[in-house]
């Protein structure tokens, strides 16, 4: 008998032995951060409508692009699988004018070109742009990944961070260190003052990494998610669910905190899948094998 148990206790240490151990951080593919999961803090009950109510939600671990897709590494996926994105094959997508203060579709406006034909090329450490849902699932596929869920997005956000702090980095978009984030300066639609050193993208990083060791987890560009845009459940919010309205967080250098507050952990936007603008992008996640 008591050889017997010295067998099953060998056995079971052996088996332990090759568990991964607790708290041991998984090596994260290049480019990417280690997200280890846990209850996330969702929504917000002093925001709009459609933030309401604040509850938890338990996030598995993954790994998420430590900053949005850029121009580069989107040339890479076209050049590799030939791919033409909607807004080529659309022939147009959305700028904005900043003279005359509205969205205008332009002609020949694409990744590689974000402000049109005879206008500067997209620069290749800034975020890919006008990029519709459908292109960001491809280049995801392609990568061996996929979108993140509106969910992982907030939770990657707010990781490390009191559950009332308003942005990633903080309470304040500048402080004695400067700017945190690439978002507009001034009131809009009136003049972007470029305070932060930007009217439109911003290299990637520029502003600095959150806790979860991401970048531009607030302004630049929109992020795309994985989710189809619906009211968060007892909400007191009614959106008419759509399967070609899908959810963008984030916000952008576009986002004015008195018209658009895009960059606060809790925000929530929507478009349409096909939807292509020039300051609209996505980074993307990859599941953790256990």
């Amino acid at each position: 008998m008591n050889r017997l148990l010295a067998v099953l206790f060998l056995t079971t240490v052996f088996m332990i032995s090759c568990r991964q151990k607790p708290g041991t951080i998984p090596e994260a593919p290049g480019g990417m951060a280690y997200i280890q999961g846990g209850m996330a803090n969702i929504g917000s009950d002093n925001g709009p409508l459609n933030e309401r109510p604040a509850f938890t939600f338990r996030i598995h671990s993954y790994f998420m692009d430590i900053h949005p897709v850029t121009v580069a590494e989107f040339r890479k996926f076209v050049e590799a699988t030939g791919y033409k994105t909607y807004a080529e094959n659309f022939g147009n997508s959305e700028v904005y004018n900043y003279d005359a203060h509205k969205w205008e579709l332009i002609d020949g406006a694409n990744w590689r070109q974000p402000l049109g034909p005879g206008q500067p090329p997209a620069v290749d450490d800034h975020p890919v742009t006008h990029v519709s849902w459908y292109d960001a699932n491809a280049y995801a596929k392609w990568a061996g990944k996929r979108l993140p869920t509106e969910f992982e997005w907030e939770y990657a956000a707010r990781r490390g961070i009191p559950v009332n702090q308003r942005y990633t980095w903080g309470n304040q978009l500048k402080d004695k260190d400067g700017y945190h984030a690439n978002v507009w300066e001034g009131k809009f639609p009136g003049k972007n003052l470029g305070l932060d050193g930007f009217i439109m993208t911003s290299p990637v990083g520029y502003f600095g990494k959150n806790k979860s060791g991401l970048e531009d987890i607030g302004g630049n560009v929109w992020e795309w998610c994985k989710d189809t845009y619906a009211a968060y459940q007892d909400s007191p919010d009614r959106i008419p669910v759509n399967e070609e309205v899908k959810v963008l967080r984030g916000g952008s250098f576009m986002c004015d905190s008195t018209f658009c507050h895009g960059y606060l952990v809790s925000h929530r936007n929507s478009t349409t899948a096909e939807s292509s603008f020039f300051h609209t992008g996505f980074r993307c996640v990859k599941d953790v094998k256990n």
